[in-house]
């Protein structure tokens, strides 16, 4: 009765990696994705504006995203599930919205009009070492020595990726540096996601996917485009409606938010922690590359050097993964959901 099960198993364990890759893959070409559109848009400009402008693909894009996650998840809206949600279930989801649907979003599409994907893709990963500093500091968790090495190194690097920047018109002083204003923003937007993720492992983990999803979406929009509306007036919406702008944010919302979260989501469930863990670990080279072959955007002195720092700490990271998760085979931790111990190590999915 075993033989048969086998060829099974190395299917689903085989599919789940394929998975996996795929979401990899759209997740870190996310964001040269989204400069190429505003490259598109440019060429198609409506009375001298540009209709696929960072604000509205990002509006648009998650209205877009919101339909197709309602027709997907729609079903978990149910009286009988919404009932089991506490006050304090909602104002944790309500925080994760701003945080991650809303103000990081906002900020690191702002890094994109300001400085190259490469840049934000590097200090982008700030997030995953706070996120796990602040694991440490207000969930007590424990980490070993080579994700403590590596969170530093990663550290080092985003900060040698930002100071070391060449002078350019979006800079500003402070002390004796020049700072890039896009690598700021990246950096902040990072911040805000690590929050997000230290609410949702400490108050979320056991929400619905569909109530998760449809709720931070569909709050974020709203909250993003409220914001937009005080900082830029109405008029920044004025393509809003251009069916050419419609037609590639539903190619952009189906795509990445709907697709590469199905795919990572349908790979986890068949891969292993470490698995999904190492394959996580490659969308910051996915993302650069696809900078240079959809952008041309080749990496710089500073990205090197940064860079390679982030590398060899996301090494040590994946070094702390597999022996963490030899522990928890041998029942010596206790483990968080596979979600969340893989996720907090990627970064902004570019959702």
């Amino acid at each position: 009765m075993t033989r048969p099960r086998r060829p099974h198993r190395l299917i689903n364990r085989i599919s789940g990696q394929t998975y996996l890759w795929l979401a990899m893959l759209i997740f870190g070409a996310s964001g040269a994705v989204t400069r190429k559109l505003t490259e598109i848009g440019a060429q198609h400009l409506i009375d001298n504006r540009n209709p696929i402008s960072l604000c509205n693909v990002l509006f648009v894009g998650n209205l877009c995203a919101l339909i197709l996650l309602i027709l997907i998840y729609g079903r978990q809206w149910n009286k009988a599930t919404l009932k089991q949600l506490s006050r304090k279930d909602w104002v944790s989801l309500t925080a994760v919205a701003i945080l991650s649907g809303a103000l990081a979003p906002g900020l690191i599409f702002q890094a994109l009009a300001l400085t190259g994907v490469n840049n934000v893709i590097l200090v982008g990963r700030l997030e995953p070492p706070l996120s796990l500093a602040l694991s440490v500091w207000l969930l007590k968790e424990r980490v070993n020595i080579w994700e403590f090495m590596g969170a530093i190194a990663a550290f080092v690097g985003v900060i040698l990726t930002i100071i070391l920047q060449p002078p350019g018109e979006t800079m500003m002083k402070m002390g004796g540096f020049g700072l890039g204003v896009g690598e700021l923003l990246a950096a902040v937007g990072s911040v805000a996601i690590a929050a997000s993720t230290i609410i949702g492992k400490k108050h979320l983990s056991q929400i619905p996917l569909g109530i998760y999803s449809i709720f931070r979406t569909a709050l974020g929009t709203v909250i993003f485009f409220l914001i937009a509306l005080v900082l830029y007036g109405s008029d920044h919406f004025a393509d809003v409606l251009s069916p050419f702008l419609w037609q590639w944010m539903f190619l952009y919302g189906g795509l990445i938010v709907v697709v590469g979260q199905s795919f990572w989501i349908k790979g986890l469930k068949t891969s292993t922690v470490s698995t999904a863990s190492l394959i996580g670990s490659f969308g910051p080279i996915i993302g650069i590359l696809a900078a240079y072959l959809i952008l041309g955007e080749a990496p710089t002195l500073p990205q090197y050097i940064g860079g390679s720092l982030i590398l060899v700490g996301i090494f040590l990271g994946q070094v702390g993964t597999w022996s963490q998760t030899s522990s928890i085979a041998d029942g010596k931790v206790n483990s968080t959901p596979a979600q969340q111990q893989v996720e907090t190590g990627m970064g902004f999915k570019g959702i």
